[in-house]
């Protein structure tokens, strides 16, 4: 079975921001930073927020996000 989805429909979906542009917005900013193609400040700049927010809404949609690589964590969890 094959589901497709409009991104406007995933928006409408999202329990954060008003807006359905602000939601699209989001959803932007949340596939760049999980891509690592901007930093969590950038990515609350985009968003009109602070840098604490974002991260306080990715906890609460259940995201993790880290500044470390994948590496980074492998190598800390073995300290």
């Amino acid at each position: 079975m094959t589901l497709t989805f409009d991104l406007k429909d995933i928006a409408t979906a999202l329990p954060i921001f008003v807006e359905p542009e602000q939601k699209e917005k989001f959803l932007f900013v949340l596939g760049a930073l999980m891509t690592r193609l901007i930093s969590l400040r950038k990515g609350a700049e985009i968003l009109g927020i602070d840098a604490e927010e974002l991260l306080q809404i990715l906890d609460l949609l259940g995201i993790e996000f880290s500044y470390l690589s994948s590496e980074d964590i492998e190598q800390e969890q073995r300290w």
